[in-house]
């Protein structure tokens, strides 16, 4: 039989099959992903080394879709690009979210996002020694806002007396439009907080 003009597999086509799995919340691993492309696993082991290469694919592939180029503009700007454009990512596919916060990173296009942050942080005048923590706060915060984005619209349903909670859920925004009014707030917060902290930098 003549050989496909197009192979059959690629990592992009690994890459892409693993998150349609894990999206849709179904068992992962190698045997899973060969099923869904209906090929042997040991064909996926011509071109991956195993689950967690996998896994650094699946990071790439997120990485070039939502941050395919830095953001530019002032360090603040850079902060609030990327704050927004993880946050997109992280509720997009939430249930890949323990996959790759329990790896290191490694994917290039995900580590320049992170270099071209560190570096503005470094520029505008935060210490290096501050600016792994600056990085780490600013994951932190994308991670648990996606994942608000992808929660219920009912947050919360006291079920017994509250003395505060209960009045404040009956009057507050439900669903997308809490999740947004929380982002925004919690970005101000964010940014107006490392505003501060490198004015105090630029007194010492």
């Amino acid at each position: 039989m003549p050989r496909p003009r197009t192979p059959l597999l690629s990592t992009d086509r690994i890459a892409d099959a693993a998150m349609e799995l894990v999206d849709e919340g179904a068992p992962f691993g190698v045997n899973a992903i060969a099923r869904r492309l209906g090929v042997t696993p040991s064909s996926l082991y011509n071109h991956v080394r195993g689950r967690d290469e996998i896994v650094e694919l699946m990071r790439g592939r997120l990485g070039e879709r939502y941050l395919p180029r830095p953001v530019g503009g002032a360090w603040d700007e850079v902060v609030e690009g990327s704050l927004r454009a993880q946050r997109r990512m992280y509720a997009e596919h939430p249930f890949l979210i323990p996959l790759i916060v329990e790896q290191t990173i490694t994917d290039p296009t995900v580590i320049a996002s992170y270099d071209h942050l560190a570096t503005t942080l470094v520029a505008a005048g935060f210490p290096e020694d501050d600016v792994l923590d600056v990085v780490a706060i600013i994951d932190a915060f994308s991670i648990g806002m996606g994942l608000d984005l992808a929660s219920p619209d009912e947050v919360w349903a006291p079920e017994t007396p509250t003395e505060t909670l209960g009045r404040l859920v009956a009057v507050g925004p439900r669903g997308a439009a809490r999740s947004d009014r929380a982002f925004e707030s919690g970005l101000e917060l964010l940014l107006d907080g490392l505003r501060l902290r490198l004015a105090r930098y630029e007194l010492d």
